[in-house]
C-alpha cells in the first residue's frame, strides 16, 4: 500500500468536512449553478451552489450596513457577488481596464474596482443577473475569474520590482505558468459562465472525459496562496504563503538560474482556537529554474494528498508540514520529484511595500507606483480616483501593474510620455503628498460586504492612521514609517500578522493589538492587549512610540526595538508561543 493509499484511509476513518461530498458531487465544479441562475426570487445561490461558486472566483455576499432595515421590511438581505479576476502578477493592459472600468460603472452597486493584495482586482456588488455577462466580458479581454478563492491555487503573485525589468520579466513569465499548470482542468467554469451550456448526467461527464491529474477530483484540502519574489524586495510578503518561489540570479548571465522553494506560510487562525495559528515558509531548498512547474506541481499533490481533509481549520499546507515534520514534507516531494533539492542559495529581504512615485528602469522606461488607500478605486469629491485611472488607461501605452500591497504601477512610460500621464495622476489625486506611515498601512475589505468581518477595517484606515501620524509627529518622528495593519478578523486577508502593528477585529469596535513583525515581513507579531477599542489602542502606542523615539538604535525599526527592550518576547515556536500572551509587558513595566 502507498503512503497516499494509507492516507486516504485514514481520512476516510474519519468524518470528512462535508466540502469533500460538495466536491465529489458537484460534477466537476458545475452543480447546478445554471438552474440557479434562472431563479430571479432571490439574489443568492442555494445548497452546494453556495460554495460552488467560489472555485469560479466568486462569494456570495451582502449590504450588512442595511441588513437590519431589510429584514425589518420583510426583505431578504441585498444580496450580489464578489468576483475576483484571475491576474497572475498583476499586470493588465490599458484596453483591458477601459472595459473592466465600464462594467463597474454601469453594473456594480458600489461602482469601484478594489485592488487586493493578492495583486489582482475585484468587484464588490455584482447582482447574480449580470454574472455571466461579467464573465463574458473578463473571456473576451483573455481574463478569467477561475480558481482566485476556495481550495485551489489562488492567483500567483510576483514581484512588481520594475527597476530590474529583464529578470522581472522572466520571474513574471514563471508565475504565469505556475499558474497555468496548476489550474483546474475541468471545463465548468466554460460551461457555465461562457457557454451556459447544462452538464447533468454522468455519461455526459464521461463523453467529456474529464480529469484533474494535479488537483484530483476533490481539488486540495483547503485554499492555497502561492508568490514569486526577487530579493532584496520582499513586496509580496512571501513568507505568508503556502508555496513560494524566491529568484536566484546567475551573476554571469544576469538570468534567473533557478528558485528557492519555501512552503507552509499562512497568517489565518481562529480567535481562542490554539489549534491554529499564522506562521512563516519554511525552505525546502533549490531548484534549477527548468524544474519549477515539477517543483510546484509535486509540493501541490503532496498537499493535496496528505492534508487534513476531516478538520478545515487546520487543513492549510502549515499544518500538513507540522504533521509530517519538515523533513518529512521535503522527502515526499523529493521522492514525486524524482530528483533532490539542492540547498537554498543565498539571499536576503531587507524592505516591504511599494517605491511611490517615480523610479527608472534599466530599460531607460519610468514606472510610476501610485499610492491607493486599502486599494479602493473609487471616485470621491476629493480624490476621483477612478476616473483618474481611465483617464491614465486612454493615453498610456505600456501597462499597468497591480501591486501586493494594493497599489497599482502605472509601468513602461517613455521619457516623452512621463508628463502627461503625471499631470493626469495628479489631477485626481493618484500622486499626492502622504506621509511614510500612510504608504505602508494596508487594510481588508470588512464592513459592510464581508460576511466573516467582526470589526471595521477598510473603513477606519484612514482615520487610525491621521491619528497615528499625529504620535509619530508629537515625538518627532513623521519622517518614519512603522508597518501597520487592520483587518476585520483573524481570516489574514489584510496580513496583519506580518505588520509592526497589527490590529485584529474581535467584535464592533473592538480589536486585538499584536506587535513585533519586522521591516522584512520574516517574523510574526505578538499578541499585546487583547479586545481593545481603538481609543485604548492608541493610548496603549503613545508611550511605546515616545520610548522608541528616544531610545531606539540608528536605524532601529520600531517592530525590532519592542523586541530588544523586553517589551515583548519574538514568536519562535508559532504553535506554542504565538497565543503566549505571558511574554508580553504592558506599558508601565517597559517605560
Amino acid at each position: 500500500m502507498t503512503k497516499k493509499e494509507q492516507k486516504g484511509l485514514e481520512w476516510k476513518a474519519k468524518a470528512l468536512s462535508d466540502n469533500e461530498r460538495l466536491k465529489t458531487e458537484s460534477n466537476y465544479l458545475r452543480g447546478t449553478i445554471l438552474q440557479d441562475l434562472e431563479d430571479q426570487l432571490s439574489g443568492g445561490f442555494t445548497g452546494d451552489n453556495f460554495q460552488l461558486i467560489r472555485f469560479h472566483g466568486m462569494y456570495e455576499q451582502d449590504d450588512r450596513d442595511i441588513r437590519a432595515e431589510r429584514l425589518d421590511q420583510k426583505l431578504e438581505p441585498l444580496k450580489f457577488m464578489m468576483l475576483r479576476c484571475r491576474l497572475p502578477g498583476g499586470i493588465i493592459k490599458p484596453e483591458q481596464w477601459i472595459e473592466i472600468d465600464k462594467f463597474a460603472r454601469e453594473h456594480n452597486h458600489y461602482q469601484s474596482i478594489r485592488l487586493t493584495n493578492r495583486q489582482t482586482f475585484q468587484y464588490h456588488g455584482v447582482p447574480k443577473t449580470k454574472l455571466q455577462d461579467v464573465h463574458r466580458l473578463l473571456h473576451k479581454l483573455g481574463l478569467d475569474s477561475i480558481a482566485t478563492a476556495a481550495d485551489m491555487n489562488r492567483n500567483v503573485l510576483c514581484s512588481s520590482n520594475p527597476v530590474e525589468s529583464e529578470l522581472h520579466q522572466e520571474a513574471y513569465e514563471w508565475a504565469k505558468r505556475i499558474s497555468e499548470h496548476l489550474l483546474p482542468r475541468t471545463r465548468g467554469y466554460l460551461d457555465v459562465w461562457i457557454d451556459g451550456k447544462k452538464i447533468e448526467s454522468s455519461e455526459d461527464l464521461l463523453k467529456l472525459q474529464e480529469d484533474e491529474p494535479i488537483l484530483g477530483k476533490t481539488y486540495l484540502p483547503r485554499k492555497y496562496k502561492t508568490a514569486v519574489a526577487l530579493p532584496p524586495l520582499n513586496d509580496v510578503d512571501l513568507y505568508s504563503n503556502d508555496m513560494n518561489f524566491v529568484g536566484i540570479k546567475d551573476e554571469k548571465t544576469g538570468k534567473l538560474a533557478g528558485f528557492n522553494v519555501l512552503v507552509g506560510g499562512g497568517l489565518s487562525f481562529e480567535h481562542g482556537n490554539t489549534k491554529t495559528y499564522p506562521n512563516i515558509a519554511l525552505e525546502l531548498g533549490f531548484v534549477p529554474v527548468e524544474h519549477t512547474l515539477k517543483a510546484a506541481e509535486c509540493v501541490v499533490t503532496t498537499q493535496r494528498d496528505f492534508g487534513n481533509r476531516a478538520d478545515r481549520k487546520n487543513a492549510r499546507v502549515r499544518y500538513t508540514v507540522q504533521n509530517m515534520s519538515l523533513d518529512g514534507f521535503r522527502a515526499e516531494v523529493e521522492e514525486r520529484m524524482g530528483f533532490k533539492f539542492e540547498l537554498s542559495r543565498p539571499f536576503e529581504f531587507t524592505e516591504r511595500g511599494d517605491r511611490i512615485g517615480w523610479v527608472k528602469g534599466i530599460d531607460n522606461k519610468w514606472h510610476l507606483t501610485c499610492f491607493v488607500e486599502s486599494g479602493r478605486l473609487v471616485d470621491t469629491p476629493e480624490f476621483p480616483l477612478m476616473t483618474g485611472m481611465l483617464e491614465i488607461a486612454k493615453v498610456h501605452k505600456g501597462d499597468f501593474r497591480i501591486t501586493a500591497n494594493q497599489n497599482i504601477i502605472i509601468a513602461n512610460v517613455a521619457k516623452e510620455d512621463k508628463a502627461q500621464i503625471e499631470n493626469i495622476a495628479r489631477q485626481y489625486g493618484l500622486m499626492r503628498d502622504i506621509t511614510k506611515l500612510r504608504e505602508n498601512a494596508m487594510s481588508c475589505v470588512a464592513f459592510p460586504t464581508c460576511p466573516l468581518a467582526m470589526a471595521e477595517a477598510e473603513r477606519i484606515l484612514p482615520a487610525f492612521i491621521d491619528e497615528l501620524d499625529k504620535i509619530l509627529a508629537d515625538h518627532n518622528v513623521s519622517d518614519e514609517t512603522i508597518v501597520t495593519r487592520i483587518t476585520g478578523c483573524p481570516n489574514g486577508c489584510g496580513r496583519a500578522m506580518l505588520a509592526e502593528i497589527g490590529l485584529v477585529g474581535k467584535a464592533v469596535g473592538r480589536y486585538n493589538l499584536h506587535l513585533g513583525g519586522n521591516i522584512a515581513g520574516t517574523r510574526i507579531p505578538r499578541l499585546y492587549r487583547e479586545n481593545i477599542t481603538l481609543t485604548e489602542i492608541l493610548n496603549e502606542l503613545d508611550p511605546l512610540i515616545g520610548q522608541w523615539a528616544k531610545e531606539r538604535e540608528t536605524n532601529e525599526a520600531f517592530g525590532d526595538f519592542v523586541i530588544r527592550k523586553g517589551i515583548i518576547t519574538p514568536v519562535i515556536n508559532p504553535v506554542v508561543d504565538f497565543w503566549d500572551a505571558s511574554k508580553a509587558i504592558i506599558p508601565t513595566q517597559a517605560i
